[in-house]
């Protein structure tokens, strides 16, 4: 008979508001980890809406099987309590089912709000530099710096006795291969022919950009030997590396930024700086 009675029915309903009070930390647990371990953005949506319908669920069952329901009279009280009232109250309070006596569910509800919340703050590690530059200054910035070795995208250490007229070596910083926004691209030219000089220098004609056009980041992969030019294949933009590689067809406005390069005692070329100018796309820098 006590199997069936209500008590054994809110006994059940509390131990379905604790399970799911559970999986709404164990949601917010998984959305915390997901998003250290890359973010990945399934596993993000997947744990927020776990976490988000155990606490609805905990919520919907505690409303509905624990708290009183249905329509009441309120009459008028008297101005004292009889002493069947206060023999009740007493009851009620220290009885089974008093809210005083459910503060485990309490301290279960305000674990899993809690945890949502501490999981929801993790994403504002991305709008905090911790000491990393601002998204502006590593925009700017790329791994290319004074003596940094040119090598191929293979990871091969380019000579500058590798530079052939009529073809273009696409060179990257060593030890930073998969940087996007580090690709250039080395060429000689005939330095009879320069209409500007270059405004990071040359070694005997051969000079180098960065690889990604100015207009949208796509890279410029196409050498025009007999006119000197690179031209982009997404937008047709074209550059001409006889006048500083300045945009002279297409959407483009800004030159290729130039990388400074120098040779080593060993015969193999290095970078002696920075490129003149960020690379890539540059609507992000427009006030």
């Amino acid at each position: 008979m006590s199997g069936t009675g209500p008590m054994s029915g809110q006994t059940g309903a509390v131990r379905r508001i604790r399970f799911a009070f559970a999986v709404t930390v164990l949601g917010a647990v998984g959305f915390a980890v997901s998003y250290g371990l890359g973010g990945n953005t399934q596993l993000l949506g997947l744990s927020l809406a776990v976490a988000f319908a155990g606490l609805a669920y905990g919520l919907a069952v505690w409303g509905r099987r624990l708290l009183p329901t249905g329509g009441f009279v309120e009459q008028k009280p008297e101005l004292a309590a009889s002493p069947q009232q206060r023999d009740l109250l007493a009851a009620a309070t220290d009885g089974p089912e008093s809210p005083l006596q459910r503060r485990g569910l309490v301290g279960m509800l305000l674990l899993g709000v809690g945890a949502i919340g501490v999981a929801l703050l993790f994403p504002l590690r991305s709008l905090l530099s911790f000491r990393k530059p601002d998204p502006v200054t590593m925009l700017r910035h790329t791994a290319w710096e004074a003596g940094v070795r040119m090598v191929t995208p293979e990871g091969e250490p380019v000579r500058l006795t590798d530079i052939q007229a009529g073809t273009i070596q696409i060179v990257v910083p060593e030890g930073h291969t998969r940087d996007g926004d580090a690709p250039a691209f080395v060429v000689r030219l005939n330095p009879a022919l320069l209409d500007r000089r270059p405004a990071a220098g040359d070694l005997g004609g051969v000079v180098a950009y960065s690889l990604l056009c100015t207009h949208a980041g796509c890279p410029v992969g196409l050498y025009e030997q007999t006119t000197g030019r690179m031209l982009c294949p997404c937008h047709q933009s074209a550059f001409d590396l006889y006048r500083d590689a300045d945009p002279i067809a297409g959407p483009a406005a800004r030159p290729l930024p130039g990388l400074p390069i120098d040779v080593d005692e060993a015969g193999f070329l290095r970078a002696r700086g920075p490129f003149t100018a960020p690379p890539g796309a540059g609507f992000w820098s427009r006030p």
